[in-house]
């Protein structure tokens, strides 16, 4: 129905209208139209079933006779039952599209079966012999044995088997009639496989060494990307080398891993060995190079830090001497509750190790501490370390708002806090307040900038999430990256 849509809703509707194309308008019984279509040719249908028809005929026939007639009788037969068939008949019997055309199976005497056989003068096989002058073996006698001939079955000839081997995969190997003695060709083929043995462990040693010289080399073009170092302060890694007595390339692997956190899976394709051992080497390594690159990080000095005071500090905060800030660092989650809880950080929502970092005016990182769980407040960090028996008494010290409870604390050290004022609920801020707030604001963002290229170091990102059985060296990996950012670009240009 062309309206079905509105009988199915109405109901009714007031004349059904029907697609066009639906209702059938041609049939075979019309006036014109069997004019038109009428033809003398016969349908396909019917010639294939008077086809079979006559075939069938045929073949029953001689079922139909006695057994008693000899196979001329039954042929005859046949023949006779051919005749009366109109020829026309017989001509539709041989159309291949029937596929019924019966012809009987016959083995015939002639054909047999030939085994391919060849000459030993056109065999391809080379003979079992090799020439001393062209043998990259040493010279031994080899005698010609002929093959055992225990067995069940003898050979009388040699069939032609089709393969295509090369001279050097033709084993010079021949089965020797003793069964006591070795013959010499098997002592020349252990002798060879033991030599290839050896070659094939020297070309695994030349691929490893070729392998490290060329990350060596990558390294060497660009040391900022890789380890962390200018190129400028490339030689360091030479003195870095012999102070800790330690091979290059594991140096340049440890800072390597540092720099970009690739997995030992990736890093064993660069310095050719097992991941396993790459762990082992990097848990190992680390702590000398921290004991090496501790002094890179700068102590407090009032006159040094005067001398290079930036021109925004030398106005109103001429007296500040170091900038401080924490940052946190996710690691996995420990398998103990204790240690679960500890580490939780409210404000990451996961666990985490938590770092107090102090950097001079300048942009240097003069101080950091030993990592605390992510539950430790900045109030109780800055209380547990040892970052005021660092200080001077009548140093400033600038920090954010969160370390207001530490002022306290500073004071008793003759420490004075620089900070930007406390906001009340429902108290607005003055004008000369918040252009206070908004100076320091601008001039604490140094301690942020040093962070942000902490975090350049893959292994030191916010979320890294770093195996648990590496906390215990990940003091050690944030004292390299602090001395590393010592020796790069100045912060503050």
């Amino acid at each position: 129905m062309n309206n079905y849509t509105e009988y199915h809703i109405m109901g009714k509707v007031s004349q059904v209208r029907m697609k066009p194309g639906c209702i059938p308008k041609k049939f075979e019984c019309q006036e014109e139209r069997s004019k038109r279509t009428c033809s003398d040719m016969e349908q396909s249908l019917i010639l294939k079933k008077q086809r079979f028809s006559i075939i069938t005929e045929c073949l029953n026939e001689p079922e139909q006779s006695s057994s008693v007639k000899d196979t001329s009788d039954t042929s005859s037969d046949f023949q006779i039952v051919r005749k009366n068939v109109p020829e026309t008949l017989c001509k539709l019997t041989a159309d291949k599209s029937v596929q019924a055309i019966l012809t009987y199976k016959f083995r015939s005497k002639a054909v047999q079966t030939k085994l391919k056989s060849t000459e030993k003068a056109l065999s391809p096989l080379k003979p079992s012999y090799k020439s001393i002058s062209t043998s990259p073996f040493k010279q031994e006698t080899i005698k010609k044995s002929s093959p055992s001939t225990s067995g069940l079955c003898k050979v009388a000839r040699s069939l032609f088997i089709e393969s295509e081997h090369s001279e050097s995969d033709i084993s010079l190997y021949e089965p020797s009639t003793s069964t006591t003695s070795c013959s010499p060709m098997h002592l020349l083929q252990v002798k060879s496989s033991s030599d290839c043995s050896e070659f094939t462990e020297e070309d695994k040693k030349l691929e490893a060494k070729e392998t490290i010289s060329n990350t060596i080399k990558k390294i060497e073009k660009k040391p900022r990307l890789y380890i962390g170092v200018p190129i400028k302060c490339y030689y360091l890694i030479d003195i870095i080398k012999d102070e800790i007595n330690i091979p290059k390339h594991h140096l340049l692997f440890c800072l390597n891993k540092i720099r970009l956190d690739s997995t030992f899976y990736q890093l064993s394709d660069d310095y050719a060995m097992s991941p396993s051992y790459l762990s082992k080497i990097f848990s190992k390594n680390v702590p000398l190079i921290a004991s090496v690159m501790r002094p890179f990080i700068v102590s407090l000095d009032s006159e040094m830090i005067k001398k290079r005071l930036p021109m925004a500090f030398r106005h109103k905060y001429n007296n500040v001497s170091c900038i401080i800030d924490c940052l946190e660092i996710e690691i996995e989650k420990p398998s103990k509750a204790t240690n679960q809880a500890l580490t939780w950080s409210d404000y990451k929502k996961a666990n985490t190790i938590k770092y107090l970092i102090s950097c001079t005016p300048n942009g240097l990182v003069n101080y950091i501490s030993p990592g605390f769980g992510g539950r430790t407040t900045d109030t109780c960090l800055v209380e547990s370390c040892d970052f005021v028996q660092t200080l001077k008494s009548g140093m400033f010290v600038m920090a954010d708002r969160g370390f207001k409870h530490v002022e306290q604390y500073l004071k008793k050290a003759g420490i004075t806090l620089v900070r930007p004022l406390s906001v009340e609920t429902g108290v607005k801020m003055s004008k000369t307040e918040a252009k206070l707030t908004k100076q320091v604001a601008s001039l604490r963002i140094h301690i942020e900038r040093v962070i942000r290229r902490l975090r350049e170091f893959c292994m030191l990102k916010p979320h890294a999430c770093i195996n648990f059985k590496y906390v215990k060296i990940l003091d050690e990996i944030i004292i390299i990256a602090c001395a590393l950012i010592n020796i790069q670009d100045s912060l503050i240009k």
